[in-house]
């Protein structure tokens, strides 16, 4: 009766320690949960800025009408985000005067320095240069009215993490407008409708969209503010 008594507690004992050994087999052999894909995006442009300086550009993309709508005016602080060639950085600049300032984004060295000497030669001192990340403009806090991405957004491998970051740059009722072409997203286009949906999942709101911009081969002006 003694011997049995103490084969017992012994055998308890084993199931005991053998039983963590299954729970961790057991979560091994689960299969993980798959990574949430990411959309295809088209390769940030590093070629020849000036490809952008094509005689005519203002008026087929009405780009005073463009600020007008974003409410850039004498004093205001602009971000161009993914800024290239500084082509609508000079025009921003010029529109909002000394008392206002320019910020132009890009995540690529070459055209934050072109932007640079740019400004230098055409005597504009409201333009500062940031050489930014993928998903993050690095802009400074509550410093921006109106911020435009223009046939940029196609190229943002984490557009809804890049327009969350943004959101502290963005003073009250500052407006953030998104020009592009339909596409698939690899084809340097994006369908309106997948940016208005990335825009809401990251906090904005559209407030309007226009067409006018087909002159210059762009299918949509998108223009959203951040809820508050």
């Amino acid at each position: 009766m003694k011997l049995r008594l103490r084969i017992i507690p012994v055998a308890f004992f084993v199931v005991l320690l053998s039983a963590p050994v299954c729970f961790v087999q057991a979560a091994a052999q689960r299969p993980a949960s798959a990574p949430p894909q990411q959309r295809p995006t088209s390769e940030p442009y590093t070629g020849d800025l000036s490809i952008f300086e094509t005689p005519g550009r203002d008026q087929r993309l009405q780009i005073n009408r463009v600020m007008d709508i974003l409410g850039i005016k004498n004093g205001k602080t602009v971000a161009d985000i993914g800024a290239g060639s500084g082509w609508f950085t000079v025009r921003a600049a010029k529109r909002v005067a000394d008392n206002g300032q320019v910020y132009a984004v890009d995540i690529n060295p070459e055209a934050t320095r072109y932007i640079g000497e740019r400004a230098q030669k055409e005597h504009l001192q409201n333009i500062k240069t940031i050489q930014s990340q993928p998903d993050d403009p690095l802009l400074p806090a509550g410093s921006v009215d109106a911020v435009l991405m223009l046939k940029t957004y196609h190229e943002i491998a984490h557009p809804v993490t890049l327009l969350k970051n943004l959101r502290p740059a963005l003073r009250p009722g500052a407006k953030v407008g998104i020009i592009d072409r339909n596409g698939n997203g690899e084809n340097h286009g994006l369908d309106k409708d997948v940016v208005i949906r990335e825009a809401k999942e990251a906090g904005y709101g559209l407030t309007g969209q226009y067409d006018f911009v087909k002159g210059d081969k762009m299918d949509y002006f998108l223009v959203f503010t951040a809820a508050q």
